[in-house]
């Protein structure tokens, strides 16, 4: 069961794509749009050079081929959800919300790729909504109201394209090599980025780090290069080898990643990510992001 390696592998460099992400966000940019238009810019022309490098393969399945777009396209639209949700809220919040997507994928597998659950499984699925539901919670103005986040709701649409996307992920790698797929999604997932965010402002912003030769630029080609894109394609690997509502479930395991890295380097440089450090709030995470990932793993594993 290799896959399930791949799995975890990919769900481990996810977390440390999200951290970067965050630290980007946090550090280096002025506009909720300005690291999204950095991504579409770095995936649009790494997705088009690779292409030109591996291509579609031919006599390759039309149909796999728009799988594979329809796949980076709706992949897109849920980073541009998950992206605004890390500008306005703590990574270790966010992450886990968006990554109930899981849940979703499941509920489309059974449907178009006519894998099936125990009722076991179904039950899991709660268990991630409440794992997905108390990351979300926090203080309210008076003492002992709990309120959501105002990014929740954003955030459980797009954990819905991210479900929607792995399924078509899974379709197209059925039929065409994995880097071929990674290759397609990424220009198109570019593309989607670009049309969304190439704004004035973002752009005044971009052309500012520029002229003062802002770190974060740096950091944004490396994470977008090697960090990120190594995470989708092991994610595609993963899925090329294994069942979508197991394989989602162990990339799952990303949010706890993303709460071990962010705590402990909020640990080391307090402030650094904005997390907030409370034995409270700290306890909070680890339990809901506990409970999160116990719900998805039983969706594939009960």
């Amino acid at each position: 069961m290799n896959w399930v390696f791949v799995g975890l592998a990919a769900g481990a460099m996810s977390g440390a794509t999200n951290i970067l992400d965050k630290s980007i966000i946090h550090h280096y940019v002025r506009t909720p749009l300005t690291l999204p238009l950095l991504i579409g810019i770095a995936q649009t022309t790494g997705g088009l050079m690779l292409l030109a490098i591996v291509r579609v393969p031919a006599g390759a399945p039309l149909e796999a081929v728009g799988w594979a777009l329809a796949s980076g396209a709706t992949f897109g639209l849920a980073a541009q959800f998950l992206m605004r949700g890390l500008f306005e809220g703590e990574v270790s919040r966010v992450v886990p919300v968006f990554q109930s997507y899981p849940l979703f994928t499941a509920l489309l597998a059974v449907v178009l790729l006519g894998e099936r659950l125990s009722p076991l499984q179904w039950a899991a699925i709660a268990a991630t909504v409440a794992g997905a539901g108390m990351l979300s919670l926090r203080g309210g103005p008076v003492r002992g109201r709990l309120v959501f986040q105002r990014s929740f709701i954003l955030l459980m649409v797009g954990a819905f394209f991210a479900g929607a996307a792995h399924v078509m992920g899974k379709a197209a790698v059925d039929h065409l090599p994995v880097l071929t797929t990674h290759a397609l999604r990424m220009s198109v997932l570019g593309m989607v980025f670009l049309a969304f965010n190439v704004r004035a402002r973002p752009l005044a912003d971009l052309r500012a780090m520029m002229s003062a030769r802002s770190p974060g630029l740096a950091l944004v080609a490396l994470n977008e290069t090697v960090v990120a894109s190594a995470g989708l394609m092991a994610t595609l690997w993963a899925l090329s080898l294994g069942p979508a509502s197991l394989v989602t479930a162990l990339t799952g395991t990303r949010s706890l990643w993303v709460v071990a890295y962010s705590t402990g380097v909020a640990l080391v440089w307090r402030g650094f990510l904005g997390e907030s450090t409370t034995r409270g709030a700290v306890a909070l995470k680890v339990g809901a992001t506990g409970l999160t990932v116990a719900g998805v793993a039983g969706i594939a594993l009960l």
